[in-house]
This record gives C-alpha cells, sequence and structure tokens, in this order.
C-alpha cells in the first residue's frame, strides 16, 4: 500500500496524469476507498493471475484506457501498447524502440 499511496502523491502533484498500479484483491477496498475520497477517476481489471490491475488519474486518460475495453493488457495490440506507454509517461525512446521490435516480430 506504500506504494499505492506514493502514486496518489505522484498524480496529485502532477507528475503522472495516469498511473497503473498492480496489487492483490485484498487491497481492493482500501483502494477504492482512497480513490472515491479523492475523487480520482479509475478503473480495475483482474489479471489472468488473479492481481487487480487499476488504472487511475485524469478522467480523459482513464476514459482512453476504457475505450480501448481490454481486460488483459497482453490482448492490447502493439498500437495501443505504445499509447499505454506514452500516457503512463514511460521512456518515449523505449516505447519506440519497443513498438518497432513488436511490430517485427510480428511481421515474421
Amino acid at each position: 500500500m506504500k506504494v499505492f499511496v506514493h502514486h496518489i502523491y505522484e498524480y496529485e502533484k502532477g507528475l503522472r496524469n495516469l498511473v497503473l498500479h498492480t496489487t492483490s484483491k485484498e487491497n481492493l477496498e482500501m483502494i477504492e476507498m482512497k480513490l472515491g475520497n479523492r475523487k480520482i477517476n479509475y478503473k480495475i481489471y483482474e489479471t489472468k493471475n488473479g492481481k487487480l490491475n487499476i488504472f487511475f488519474g485524469a478522467e480523459e486518460c482513464v476514459e482512453v484506457i476504457k475505450k480501448i475495453g481490454k481486460d488483459y493488457l497482453v490482448d492490447y495490440t502493439a498500437e495501443e501498447d505504445f499509447i499505454l506507454g506514452i500516457m503512463l509517461g514511460y521512456d518515449r525512446k523505449k516505447q519506440c524502440e519497443r513498438f518497432m521490435k513488436y511490430d517485427e516480430i510480428n511481421r515474421a
């Protein structure tokens, strides 16, 4: 939960517009309470291994995640994965490299 609280801090300070936090189901009630109390938009997906992926942050960013509408990150296309990485603030150059590598693998 310390990492989750730090993610909230980074969002509220404007360091991130969107956060992806992965946690166990036992933290769900507390996480929903904290996000709800702060009126932070969020979307929760269960992972294939039973954990939870919690996207939270700016309404526009969370809406993009909802619009993509895939329950599992492994189901994202290369383009969706690229967009998500950029939205999460990952290194742009590395995201470009990852995208190009993914594209090469799928063309082979």
